[in-house]
């Protein structure tokens, strides 16, 4: 393990006040909050958001999850939000930080009717999560999957194809499965503030690609938007009235989509 080297479970893990991170992990998360003052908040909204999502899911029928970019196990996984409410509920998680290997037990206790998986690996070999016999053991490629892609894709820029990526993992996956994703935008950034915001994040040491709202858009082309859309992850069918922050605070987008 390489812990001299920023990576993003863990410098996530430290926004969400965590302590499985390292000094390199808080310099670049340091380096990234000089240039945006509310990530933590923005991290906190992305998690709230992951759960209402799930929990939309599971009461709308579906029993299995595919979670890549895991990240490092905090209060509210995927497995535990989908088991409350149907125990039977099936999940893979997928990462690619050995910290967050080392962690998985946590995300690896089911409840006895369900099932959990980890795998270490990478988004960017679409290939090897989906053949992975961990993967296959545990979820039924013939039933819905929902494919939770929450935070990750920002860390994917251009030269590795985003698109393409996305798409072969949904088409991999039957008709009345979903993508649900969040992203990092840069709506809300003068041509200045994203010049800025764009040097830190290159001296933080983690690529990382901001998208506008019609570059998000371009992920969910020919999906069917569940309401209300994509928006906010703040304004995506929140529980009850609270005073929320300003969209351009946390500047996340967020959808959940069905897959025809």
């Amino acid at each position: 393990m390489d812990v001299s080297k920023p990576h993003p479970a863990r410098r996530y893990d430290y926004w969400l006040g965590g302590k499985d991170n390292f000094p390199a992990d808080r310099e670049s998360a340091d380096m990234v909050a000089e240039a945006f003052p509310t990530i933590r908040l923005a991290a906190l909204e992305n998690r709230n958001f992951l759960r209402r999502a799930v929990c939309y899911l599971a009461d709308a029928g579906v029993r299995q999850f595919l979670d890549i970019g895991a990240g490092l196990p905090t209060a509210g996984n995927v497995h535990e939000i989908a088991q409350s409410i149907a125990p039977e509920s099936r999940i893979v998680y997928v990462d690619n930080d050995p910290i967050v290997l080392a962690h998985a037990r946590a995300l690896l206790n089911s409840s006895p009717e369900g099932a959990t998986a980890y795998l270490d690996a990478d988004i960017r070999d679409p290939d090897r999560i989906l053949t992975h016999p961990d993967l296959t053991r545990v979820l039924d490629m013939d039933q819905p999957v929902a494919l939770m892609l929450v935070a990750i894709m920002h860390f994917i820029v251009d030269d590795d194809g985003p698109y393409e990526l996305v798409r072969k993992l949904c088409d991999a996956l039957p008709a009345g499965s979903y993508l649900v994703m969040t992203h990092a935008t840069s709506d809300h950034l003068s041509p200045d503030d994203l010049a800025e915001t764009n040097a830190a994040n290159q001296r933080s040491g983690v690529p990382f690609r901001l998208r506008t709202t019609e570059e998000f858009t371009r992920f969910f082309t020919e999906f069917d938007l569940v309401p209300p859309g994509i928006g906010s992850v703040t304004a995506w069918r929140p529980e009850e009235y609270r005073p929320h922050p300003r969209a351009e605070a946390v500047s996340m987008l967020g959808a959940v989509a069905r897959i025809r």
